[in-house]
């Protein structure tokens, strides 16, 4: 079943500030990566300081040169196309300026908004969903699948970086092995992940493009917000 909803293009008077790094990010991993295979970017960093919103950006940009982008949305508590509680693979399309039309692939029922509740449900079902991306929209046979084409994903994460929620991340990271990591980082540096690319030993593939940027903007709680523009300022 597709849905659609306007784009933040559409209302200009309400703009999610988004820094130069943050854009510099996307187009790094827009236009310095071949089409095919297409990139597999994962999006990490501590709770509530922008990873959702760099993955809604991050999509935009990919839209600018793929026609669809598929979306996995591993963060069960803030999903950006489901109900809390809910995993998902969804295939976003932009048919018109300012408006995105999104397909739900496969989505599971997790029944929490933690994978605390359950790591190894939750884990079955984001290999699940990655396996299945993996078959209908990476590995494709021309001569067995004319028409289809290979799509870029975009993962996003929840924001659960410490003990469990730690060795969770690291083994969604080995499973899926993406082409390009996000780590989002904040000035409060206990809050952040360890530095470079901490997923990987020995057995690891250790081919990736780690992308370190900063939160957006954070008062003085150190706590993320976003900054609105108004069209007439």
């Amino acid at each position: 079943m597709a849905n659609a909803y306007l784009s933040g293009a559409e209302n200009p008077s309400l703009d999610t500030y988004i820094p130069q790094q943050w854009t510099e990010a996307g187009d790094s991993i827009t236009y310095d990566s071949n089409t095919s295979p297409p990139p597999i970017a994962l999006i990490c960093g501590a709770k509530n300081y922008g990873k959702t919103t760099f993955s809604r950006h991050l999509v935009n940009i990919l839209l600018q040169r793929y026609r669809k982008i598929a979306h996995l949305d591993a963060d069960v508590g803030q999903p950006e196309f489901t109900a809390p509680g809910f995993l998902s693979l969804t295939v976003v399309d932009k048919p018109t300026p300012g408006i995105l039309i999104f397909i739900f692939c496969r989505s599971f029922y997790f029944g929490d908004v933690s994978s605390k509740r359950d790591p190894t449900t939750y884990l079955k079902y984001i290999f699940t969903l990655y396996d299945y991306y993996r078959k209908e929209y990476c590995m494709l046979n021309n001569s067995e699948s004319p028409g289809r084409i290979e799509l870029p994903l975009v993962v996003n994460t929840p924001g659960w970086v410490k003990g469990m929620g730690y060795d969770i991340l690291v083994d969604i990271l080995r499973y899926i092995t993406p082409t390009n990591v996000v780590k989002i980082n904040i000035s409060f540096g206990k809050k952040n992940l360890p530095a470079g690319a901490f997923w990987l030993d020995g057995n690891c593939n250790g081919d990736v493009n780690l992308i370190e940027i900063n939160s957006a903007h954070r008062d003085a709680f150190n706590r993320s917000f976003l900054v609105l523009k108004s069209s007439t300022a």
